[in-house]
């Protein structure tokens, strides 16, 4: 699908989600990717194969912020 340069990761690699929006619709909570893979808000993924990634949004650990 990506006729981008340098193109898109395909659907199966691990960092999908850098793929370019093609369609972005916030109001109902999803955007589709230029590799074809449906993402939404809460960081689910309906990936073009049917296949379904759950959720996995980042630890709460990961916003804290440390005093220097």
């Amino acid at each position: 699908m990506c006729q981008h340069q340098p193109a898109c990761p395909s659907a199966d690699s691990a960092d999908r989600e850098a793929a370019r929006p093609v369609a972005n619709h916030p109001e109902q909570g999803w955007s589709l990717l230029c590799n074809g893979v449906l993402f939404f808000e809460d960081t689910g993924e309906l990936l073009p194969d049917g296949r379904i990634i759950a959720p996995h949004r980042p630890l709460a650990a990961a916003h804290v912020v440390r005093a220097a």
